[in-house]
């Protein structure tokens, strides 16, 4: 019997090295390693230190892995274990975009399947992922309230782990790249604040206004009133809990509400909406608009910050995407053109735009060498599934923002007056 399992694992590891070599050997300059469940090594090239070593964590990784070879296949195979990565996770993206784009002749791809077949079987069982958990309409008020639920309501304190000291989640606003992210997050805030030109005495309405942080801080630095409202009810909880310890419960309140529920025409001097606009939905974008301008006083301004696809068709590859799969089930990011078009067809000016990419890659690579630092933390929290999750979400991001295949934009739009904006003639008040 142990020479049967001696030669079962020296043919899984014969054919694993082949399958290796197959898809990574003329990958240059492969600076990476590979180590076996046994601990045999595939050093990565003479000259070249390790960025990252992939580790295989049993005979049938690689087939997990590869068959059949998708992003999606990949991707869980990494969060339940198959394979890890020791290092630099960001040095693993481009490998993954070059085995994806690589072109297969027949005969290649007939040799590679073979080897991966011949590789044991490994049936795990996988966990819920947060589509499957959804019921009801696509955008319906009561699926998005199950879909922000599954993001946001896990732990308050597993975000509290690799996010600022306000829990800002959305995309931070550097001077430098040097900057530390409680300081790049505070300028986010008052670069916002700024763009609305808020005023004493204004009422503001933050739409999504995750733990609080925006809320507080305008009221603390501009002396407006702030309504924000979320449909997770752990972000209200600590938001209220940090209102209350500002001493700002007469200027501030949180509720757990629908931005369709907010029923209040011509209320408010300024909208405010910032890493929300991502949950909406491309089919929903002209009631998002509308209820806007309904709510909006006559020249007040909105100034809408959300991420956008660089791609014509992303939505329709959406439930494919493990991002959308297990992190943000029902997300969606359309184009810019798209936001634009909808904003201005329910009645609004379109004041400025501004691309903000560079700046969310740099938040990204705060967040995830945060959370790889609080790892044994994150995995008590939550567990080692949603760890990985994570990890391979906010990395991957990085990788999404560097090479353009996201962008993020702050768009301020403007309700007109009897065709006046009530704005300056230049942003020169933004760079003060």
């Amino acid at each position: 019997m142990a020479t049967t399992s001696a030669k079962a694992n020296d043919h899984a590891m014969q054919a694993s090295l082949a399958v290796l070599k197959d898809v990574l050997g003329d990958y240059h300059p492969r600076a990476f390693a590979v180590r076996l469940w046994d601990g045999a090594m595939w050093e990565s090239e003479a000259n070249q230190p390790a960025q990252f070593t992939l580790v295989l964590k049993h005979p049938g990784a690689l087939r997990r892995m590869f068959l059949p070879p998708s992003e999606m296949n990949l991707s869980e195979a990494y969060i339940y274990d198959d394979f890890d990565i020791e290092g630099d996770i960001l040095a693993v993206f481009p490998v993954a975009d070059y085995l994806f784009g690589k072109s297969w002749g027949k005969m290649e791809q007939l040799r590679l399947g073979q080897r991966l077949l011949s590789l044991p079987r490994e049936d795990k069982h996988k966990g819920e992922d947060g589509t499957s958990r959804l019921r009801g309409a696509r955008h319906s008020k009561s699926r998005d309230q199950q879909a922000i639920s599954y993001h946001y309501d896990r732990s308050n304190d597993f975000y509290a782990l690799w996010l600022d000291q306000r829990m800002v989640y959305s995309c931070a606003y550097f001077h430098t790249p040097e900057d530390s992210l409680d300081a790049a997050q505070e300028q986010k805030l008052d670069y916002i604040c700024r763009k609305l030109r808020l005023k004493p005495g204004e009422q503001v309405l933050d739409i999504g206004c995750g733990w609080g942080g925006l809320v507080i801080y305008a009221a603390q630095h501009y002396g407006v009133s702030v309504d924000g409202i979320t449909l997770s009810t752990r972000q209200a909880e600590l938001a209220r809990e940090r209102i209350h310890a500002a001493g700002l419960e007469d200027r501030c309140r949180v509720l757990v509400q629908d931005y369709r529920e907010v029923n209040t025409p011509d209320s408010y001097d300024k909208l405010v909406s910032v890493g929300m606009f991502e949950h909406v939905g491309e089919a929903m974008l002209p009631i998002y608009f509308r209820q806007a301008w309904k709510i909006l006083k006559p020249g007040g301004a909105f100034l809408n910050h959300g991420i956008a696809s660089t791609s014509a068709n992303a939505n329709q590859r959406r439930d494919h995407s493990f991002v959308f799969r297990y992190v943000f089930p029902d997300g969606e990011l359309v184009r810019i053109s798209t936001t634009l078009h909808a904003a201005e067809d329910s009645g609004f000016e379109v004041r400025d735009v501004e691309s903000l990419r560079e700046h969310y890659a740099l938040t990204l690579r705060h967040w995830v060498r945060n959370l790889e630092a609080h790892a044994g933390e994150a995995r008590r929290l939550t567990d080692d599934v949603t760890y990985r999750i994570w990890r391979l979400y906010i990395s991957g991001s990085v990788y999404s923002f560097e090479q353009r295949v996201n962008n993020i934009y702050q768009t301020l739009l403007v309700k007109p007056d009897h065709g006046h904006g009530n704005l300056p003639l230049t942003r020169d008040d933004w760079y003060v």
